[in-house]
């Protein structure tokens, strides 16, 4: 299947002063697979290694001396294959389980920067915080998300249709088709596996399974990577979110996790999920109209969701006949399956939330350039928005945002986004832009 990712890796190969590369991201995104069809269309061969189950043989390699000649020289025999500069991929997958395979990418880059080296791993930022010689400053990094809806039309061979939207956005012609498919990958998500299963057999108890698996084995991670203590919070965290979203909160409570809670016990656990890259935390500004946004965000005061809309949707037990539904199909839940949608979307962009008196609240804020978008969620075709209108008129922004279920357009100085299409974010951004003054 295509990743948009892709188009920055061929950017890293041809870099000049490039660096061996990290690709982050959360356990199942389909690193791996990317890094090989990276290797497999761009060079002559490749050069993996998996760490996950490593031989006494590879630990021994490790062990030793990590000068980049000795370790090309011994994986060639140990591969039997040649490694050359510019010809060869060398993928190191799962290089967090020998910590001086990460630490070996220090002289990679200091003396051996002709070679082009990858390596991947799903938990590396936590073993940041366990004293592993990381080269800190010797790597690029990208970071793989699950596949967004775009991925999932393409992945569904509906390439055409994506190129036709983005030269005319406002075309209504396809709406029925994208719909459907809308409501599949709200249940689908976009976890690879998940995704590959769904196309080939149509079968919703696969899926299910999948995604049953997937948040089985986030749950074993916490026990491996943890102290007990450490451990059975973050799975309290983890467990609370479905919770944490149906109470509509303005902000994350620790009394939610467990009665009486308090912050410091479960800082940790938070950390944790947010290094793994299960959870993606959102923190509340105080202001509409200043920037730096981040100079205003309060860190005390923040939103967790979920890496994945499907895993969340299997999380919450949303059964698929609420996702196939007809009528506005988020209603009775809140809207949280809405949002966590959208986030998942714009995941290339730093977002914020606002809270306001009288209990207003818009659910996303972004800087865009010298401007601050406030974005509007909203699960179905009833658009009225309170929070939103009192953002407007209290900080005047140049363009708003709102997703809903109505027809994608302009209207004033509203941007009007159909969720289904909401890949078409940041072109349909750029024109309304334009178009709109203060």
């Amino acid at each position: 299947m295509e990743r948009k990712l892709m188009s920055e890796l061929i950017k890293w190969k041809d870099r000049k002063g490039r660096k061996p590369l990290l690709l982050e991201g959360a356990r199942q995104v389909g690193k791996t697979y990317l890094l090989k069809d990276f290797g497999k269309r761009y060079f002559k061969n490749v050069a993996y290694i998996n760490f996950q189950n490593p031989s006494q043989e590879l630990i021994d390699l490790f062990n030793g001396s990590i000068d980049p000649k000795r370790i090309i020289t011994m994986l060639e025999l140990m591969l039997n294959i040649n490694i050359t500069p510019s010809e060869t991929l060398i993928i190191f997958d799962e290089a967090q389980e020998v910590p001086r395979a990460l630490t070996s990418l220090k002289y990679f880059c200091e003396d051996a920067p002709e070679y082009h080296i990858v390596t991947a791993g799903s938990l590396l930022g936590i073993f940041l915080h366990k004293g592993t010689s990381f080269p800190v400053g010797k790597v690029n990094t990208l970071k793989l998300e699950p596949l967004d809806f775009e991925e999932f039309l393409l992945a569904n061979d509906r390439e055409n249709i994506v190129k036709f939207l983005k030269a005319n956005p406002y075309e209504t012609t396809f709406n029925e088709i994208l719909s459907d498919l809308f409501k599949q990958y709200l249940y689908i998500g976009g976890m690879p596996e998940a995704v590959v299963d769904w196309i080939e057999n149509r079968n919703v108890e696969n899926v299910n399974a999948i995604q049953a698996e997937i948040l089985n084995n986030y749950r074993k991670d916490f026990i491996k990577h943890t102290d007990n203590t450490t451990a059975v919070r973050i799975r309290q965290v983890f467990d609370s979110l479905p919770a944490q979203f149906a109470k509509k909160n303005d902000k994350f409570l620790y009394g939610t996790v467990k009665s009486g809670a308090r912050a410091r016990e479960y800082e940790m656990a938070i950390e944790w999920l947010i290094d793994a890259g299960i959870v993606r935390k959102i923190n509340q500004v105080s202001c509409g109209d200043k920037i730096p946004l981040k100079s205003y965000a309060d860190f005390s005061a923040f939103k967790l969701y979920f890496v994945d809309v499907g895993l969340f949707r299997n999380l919450t037990e949303i059964p698929f006949e609420v996702i196939q539904s007809k009528t506005a199909i988020f209603d009775e839940f809140n809207g949280l399956i809405a949002e966590q949608f959208v986030l998942q979307q714009l995941a290339n962009h730093t977002l914020y939330y606002w809270t306001g008196k009288e209990t207003s609240e818009v659910d996303f804020v972004m800087q865009y350039g010298s401007d601050i978008v406030p974005i509007e969620t909203k699960s179905g075709t009833n658009v009225k928005a309170k929070s939103l209108k009192i953002f407007r008129e209290k900080y005047c922004p140049k363009i708003s945002v709102r997703f809903s279920l109505n027809n994608t357009r302009l209207d004033k100085d509203i941007l009007n986004i159909s969720l289904f299409k909401s890949f078409l974010y940041d072109n349909l951004l750029d024109y309304s832009s334009e178009k709109c003054v203060n």
